[in-house]
């Protein structure tokens, strides 16, 4: 059994997606000040790699949709990315908003005594690539902090690289529905936690992965009614874009 389940879960049972849900641009750090303003203690974002390997914040392989730059993110430099507006497409207020690199977020969140789920989203063909180097980067940034970030992605070629190049950083496998091969996949990447949509979640099941010895996080869960069931199932930690609903606790 991994050592992983046996450390205790750090994180508090609500936890901000992208940073400030639906509230502010996703994956910025206006997103960040507005967990912050709610009170919420950890967040989550999605880390990817620029073209010249640089780490920073972006959900989608393209730009498009939260930036008023166009095309690939993966050919993109660092220093392309850092001038477009990520923020103007969610309103004037935001405008100017900037990508944010996992330096930035990594400073603000140590600075705030905010914890952070950090989710691999690799570009297309570079899964192994960005599981290495987000996760040296990100033992280098939070080198010395009490709590760690936690690694999670979908792509188990990115969490096996993520494994080999920082064991020390605790991992978890996110998943939509829970795969029959669960308990071998989160043994073999000595992962701590499972996270999945929790449309897919029963109470068995969570039974099943709480008697496991493993933390269980779902996502996105934006109806209070729902936060109840799914914790009293024994669901350790919900990720929600609602932080208006959703009380930070």
């Amino acid at each position: 059994m991994s050592q992983h389940p046996k450390q205790p879960w750090p994180y508090p049972e609500v936890v901000a997606h992208r940073g400030g849900g639906t509230l502010a641009p996703e994956n910025t750090l206006a997103g960040f000040r507005e967990g912050m303003r709610y009170g919420y203690r950890a967040a989550e974002c999605d880390v990817k790699l620029s073209a010249d390997n640089v780490c920073f914040l972006l959900h989608d392989d393209t730009v498009g949709r939260t930036s008023n730059g166009q095309g690939e993110a993966r050919a993109k430099t660092m220093a392309e990315l850092s001038v477009l507006d990520a923020g103007g497409w969610k309103g004037a207020a935001y405008a100017g908003e900037a990508l944010p690199t996992l330096a930035n977020v990594a400073a603000y969140c140590r600075a705030q005594g905010m914890l952070l789920n950090i989710e691999i989203k690799p570009c297309p063909g570079r899964f192994e690539e960005t599981g290495r180097i987000v996760a040296r980067e990100a033992a280098r940034l939070w080198a010395g902090a009490a709590v760690p970030p936690l690694l999670s992605s979908f792509e188990i070629d990115a969490l096996r690289a993520a494994q080999a190049a920082a064991p020390a950083l605790p991992r978890a496998f996110l998943c939509e529905a829970i795969p029959a091969d669960w308990r071998e996949i989160l043994a073999e990447l000595d992962c701590m936690a499972l996270h999945c949509d929790h449309e897919t979640l029963t109470e068995a099941l969570a039974r099943d992965i709480k008697q496991a010895g493993y933390q269980l996080l779902c996502y996105t869960v934006n109806d209070p009614a729902r936060a109840r069931v799914l914790l009293g199932w024994g669901v350790d930690s919900l990720c929600t874009d609602r932080l208006d609903l959703l009380p930070a606790r």
